[in-house]
């Protein structure tokens, strides 16, 4: 085989090849919803399973405080008693036979008196059977705490704990927002790869297939059929590369809002959408963590230790508690629930519990408290420097890459402008392929360049926005 005939068979080898790459790109999924932004997070907060969860738990938080308020509330109750008596008590009484006492007969007097006690001394100790067969008891009975300052506590470290369940649903609804956010700048930033690097295909194809005629023609060489083969094929990984990132954002976007993995979410917006508003809303912007969900969480935490501070102080002090009941009783021999007669009793009364001496329990579990407390408070200017320090850093990204993007826009112009003029220069013969290549390339790394700094905005501002715990909608050019 001769030089001559070998490099149009390479170049048809090469072209097989380009179509076999190019059979094998997945394909996204049949099923595709269009989907903006907002909409997006509407259905992930409706459906995403750790959002449903914490505001379950407030709701169990609640109930648990009203449990507590119910501990400062009367408490009433009816109940009854039946009892049957097996073997009968036996009283001994003085004066009725036994060695306790005296045995005179009452009455007696003189000789019969002395001999009427001779004898019952002589007789064998016997007592008398007292109670009844049957017993019987029904009432009610209720109970108050009238002084019980570690109850009254108990509630306000009940509501503590209510705000901080509500915040950690806060903080679930703040990160599941941002992680949607960033899947769908994924998502955006994906598509514009692969409409780069599809454009950058058909450029390359484009010139490919000009040359391939020109070769035909006998106005090309065999190298420069081969050359424009080989640049056709390096973009085809590229291009495989972004439909498959495609279909793994569409895949963790579609995770997020709880939808079936066969179905493709096609979203309404492109990157390039949000620059007109970028500018306006990177001024917004600020370093104020005051809503910083962990700050809030902390200070919640603080006051839970300062209630259960008082509350174990507070166990020094007496209780008191009204109790009252009123009871009807019966009783009766033979059957059961024969000729009862019932008789109703009552009573009132007050308990008094002043604690004295522990062991000194109290005294470690307030120093205790005191230390917790103390911790506390250290943590939280530890963790207060800390997130001004992540905020101001990502403030400062986020404007270097406002200055990125304006950069790169104004690259993408030129780099259009250059590959104009090298392409019409390419038309008429003026300028080499490789002149024309390397215009293209510029124009493909420009706009690749632009869609990544926009990605870098977006994401940096919506992390931003979790740090601080503020949940600013994104905005973009209507369509």
């Amino acid at each position: 085989m001769t030089t001559q005939s070998l490099y149009p068979t390479l170049a048809a080898g090469i072209l097989l090849f380009s179509a076999d790459a190019m059979a094998q790109v997945p394909s996204p999924p049949s099923d595709t919803l269009r989907l903006s932004l907002e909409k997006c997070i509407e259905i992930a907060l409706d459906e995403n399973p750790t959002v449903k969860v914490a505001d379950m738990e407030i709701t169990r938080l609640d109930y648990s405080k009203k449990e507590t308020l119910g501990q400062l509330l009367p408490t009433i109750s009816f109940g009854g008693t039946y009892s049957r008596t097996l073997e009968k008590q036996t009283m001994y009484m003085d004066g009725f036979g036994g060695s306790g006492g005296s045995s005179a007969t009452p009455g007696a007097s003189g000789a019969d008196g002395e001999e009427g006690a001779t004898r019952a001394s002589a007789r064998p100790a016997s007592g008398i059977k007292v109670g009844r067969d049957n017993s019987y008891s029904l009432g009610f009975s209720a109970s108050m705490p009238l002084i019980a300052p570690q109850l009254w506590k108990t509630l306000d470290l009940s509501e503590s704990r209510i705000m901080e369940s509500v915040e950690k649903s806060r903080q679930s609804r703040l990160q599941l927002i941002n992680q949607v956010k960033n899947a769908y700048y994924t998502l955006l930033l994906a598509e514009d790869t692969h409409r780069t690097v599809l454009e950058s295909y058909d450029m390359a194809k484009l010139t490919a297939d000009t040359y391939q005629k020109r070769y035909s023609l006998g106005a090309a060489s065999d190298y420069d059929v081969l050359r424009t083969q080989v640049a056709l094929q390096n973009v085809e990984p590229e291009l495989t590369q972004a439909v498959i990132a495609i279909r793994q954002a569409r895949l963790q976007l579609a995770i997020l809002l709880g939808f079936d993995t066969g179905i493709a979410i096609s979203p309404t917006q492109k990157l390039s959408d949000y620059e007109e508003t970028m500018y306006e809303r990177a001024l917004q912007l600020s370093t104020d963590i005051k809503d910083n969900s962990d700050m809030r969480l902390l200070d919640i935490q603080t006051r839970q230790l300062n209630d259960a501070l008082k509350i174990q102080k507070m166990s020094w002090f007496p209780t008191l508690a009204l109790s009252a009941n009123y009871n009807w009783t019966a009783m009766n021999n033979g059957s059961p629930f024969k000729n009862l007669r019932w008789t109703p009793y009552s009573m009132i009364g007050l308990t008094l519990s002043v604690p004295l001496f522990e062991g000194g329990q109290r005294y470690s579990r307030i120093k205790q408290a005191r230390i917790q407390v103390e911790e506390m408070k250290w943590q939280r200017d530890n963790l207060q420097r800390t997130i001004t320090m992540q905020a101001e850093v990502a403030l400062d990204n986020i404007n270097l890459n406002v200055k990125q993007i304006a950069s790169c826009a104004r690259s993408i112009e030129q780099a259009e402008r250059a590959h104009t003029i090298q392409k019409e220069s390419f038309d008429i013969g003026a300028t080499t392929y490789l002149d024309l290549r390397d215009s293209e390339l510029a124009l493909t790394r420009s706009r690749l360049a632009y869609y990544q700094s926009v990605y870098n905005y977006l994401t940096g501002c919506s992390d931003l926005e979790l740090l601080l715990g503020k949940d600013i909608p994104p905005t973009a050019k209507p369509l």
